[in-house]
């Protein structure tokens, strides 16, 4: 199979080098450094104790690709407005894209059958591009459940996990995903297709959407977010009013707010991925995690005082480190 990884970072590049690694066809798309890396040297992913290279196309130019079976798309959700156009010479009419990404996804609303069935979210796709020029019928979910990092260029560390769950929006087994499943697992990313994809999409959404922005405000981790009584306060009113976007758009919630903290103090002092990004100079990801959701909560027409303020706050702090997309 051909597969284009677009964002070969720590996870589509871990992707990619598995893929590679089992001996399909895939072309890395990356930029600066980190591609001359992998054209001189190769890509090596770090696993488990373990180091393997493979050698996969790299280009900077998706044109350079050509048309492809998948696109895994990886990237940041703030970069992918600027890359539309760019991947489009990626598809033909076959060609699926598997997105890879945090947050709610420009597809959410494709066949999905509720109150809200087919309607864009401006803060995850504004202009409606990824809608009018991909198309959400293209689209495959997926939910990263993998921890890695670049630890420099061209290396892939891989932290832990390495579960993507794949999901056709309208919740068939389509041929398209169950190649693409199988090819996956084979390669060593454990890949079931699931029948609601959407649930898993929010059962990673509940504690992004409320840890992420908190811990950018406080600069606090999860375990000491977890731990503290004013941060659990403000985590706790986010995590009940998102609760009842989801509920109202079929979402199930199988454990409670307090287990949901709970799960997170475990995992420890590890900053969270929009708190990385900040202390890094990034775009934080701040439509597609708490953004859309206040979008949603303004078209279901539910209150949501606490999410409003912390992403009001979320703003501010961004546009005083210089990486504020307004409108998102």
């Amino acid at each position: 199979m051909k597969f284009a990884v677009v964002g070969a970072g720590a996870i589509g590049g871990y992707i990619g080098g598995l893929l590679a690694r089992a001996g399909h066809d895939v072309t890395l798309i990356a930029r600066g450094a980190h591609r001359e890396a992998i054209l001189q040297n190769g890509l090596a992913v770090e696993s488990g104790g373990e180091r393997f290279i493979t050698h996969p196309a790299c280009v900077e130019n998706p044109r350079e690709a050509g048309p492809q079976d998948y696109v895994i798309l990886s990237l940041k959700a703030p970069a992918v407005p600027g890359m539309v156009e760019k991947m489009l010479p990626l598809f033909d009419p076959d060609t699926a894209l598997i997105t890879a990404m945090n947050g709610v996804p420009y597809w959410y609303f494709y066949r999905h059958g509720g109150p809200l069935d087919g309607i864009r979210l401006a803060t995850v796709d504004p202009g409606e591009k990824q809608w009018t020029m991909i198309g959400p019928e293209r689209a495959i979910g997926s939910v990263v459940w993998i921890a890695g990092a670049v630890a420099a260029p061209g290396v892939i560390h891989h932290g832990g996990g390495s579960r993507l769950p794949l999901g056709e929006p309208d919740g068939s087994q389509s041929p398209r995903i169950l190649r693409v499943s199988e090819a996956l697992t084979a390669a060593g990313i454990a890949a079931p297709v699931l029948d609601n994809i959407r649930q898993e999409i929010w059962t990673k959404l509940w504690g992004n959407l409320s840890y992420n922005p908190v811990s950018v405000l406080t600069h606090g981790t999860l375990e000491s977010l977890s731990r503290d009584p004013d941060s659990r306060q403000v985590i706790g009113k986010m995590m009940e009013e998102s609760r009842r976007i989801g509920e109202a758009l079929g979402i199930q919630f199988p454990i409670s707010i307090e287990q949901r903290m709970a799960a997170a103090e475990k995992v420890g002092a590890h900053k969270t991925s929009m708190l990385q990004d900040l202390e890094a100079g990034r775009p934080m990801e701040i439509g597609a995690l708490v953004g859309a959701v206040a979008e949603l909560a303004q078209k279901l027409n539910i209150a949501t005082p606490t999410i409003d303020t912390v992403l009001a706050l979320l703003k501010v702090r961004a546009r005083v480190a210089g990486t504020y997309t307004e409108g998102t």
